[in-house]
């Protein structure tokens, strides 16, 4: 498993992907985006963005779009795809990366901290507000200083081993799955002699 920056091929796959989490697609470019893969099957797992506001008191990074694919969850795939954005965040010289999430807990285990709405600088107050009213009406914001910011060893772990999780075998269909009572019913060919 391992987490790569995604590529112009993968946006279909991406907005698919966004639009059946529920989450915020504002302003899409593919290039923000980094994508977990199953090194084994060239699988996707998981994906999550790193958008830069310019604004006139400077720049400032959000992560947004954090998604892992329903047979990965809880194998650290997420942890690595925030490892990565706010790894990238760092490089590119932020001391402060900021989530608008409606999952806090999850993030606060990396070191991410809640922050009073006030706190926020005026584009991502903003933002706040409007993912309230679209997708996420319970986010919270949340920041983290990328020297702070860690992976559990538990998910780091976890991460070495991902594989998707089988998929459940689904039963065998019966008439009572079409309602009607094997019992009672006739059929096709019967005369009723």
């Amino acid at each position: 498993m391992y987490v790569r920056d995604a590529k112009n091929r993968d946006e279909a796959w991406l907005l698919d992907h966004i639009e059946a989490m529920g989450l915020d697609e504002t302003a899409f470019r593919s290039r923000d985006y980094v994508i977990a893969v199953d090194e084994v099957d060239d699988v996707k797992a998981g994906f999550g963005r790193y958008r830069v506001h310019k604004t006139d008191d400077g720049e400032h990074c959000e992560l947004t779009s954090i998604g892992v694919l329903d047979g990965w969850r809880g194998q650290g795939v997420g942890a690595h795809v925030v490892e990565r954005l706010v790894r990238t965040a760092a490089d590119e010289g932020f001391e402060v990366v900021y989530s608008l999430t409606d999952e806090p807990d999850y993030l606060a285990q990396f070191g991410f901290d809640p922050i009073d709405e006030s706190e926020l600088p005026d584009r991502l107050a903003e933002r706040l507000g409007e993912k309230r009213e679209g997708v996420a009406p319970e986010a919270v914001p949340m920041r983290v200083d990328p020297g702070r910011f860690g992976v559990p060893d538990r998910l780091r772990e976890a991460f070495k081993g991902a594989a998707a999780a089988p998929e459940d075998d689904e039963p065998e269909e019966g008439p009572e799955d079409f309602g009607i009572d094997p019992d009672e019913a006739t059929y096709k060919y019967d005369t009723g002699r």
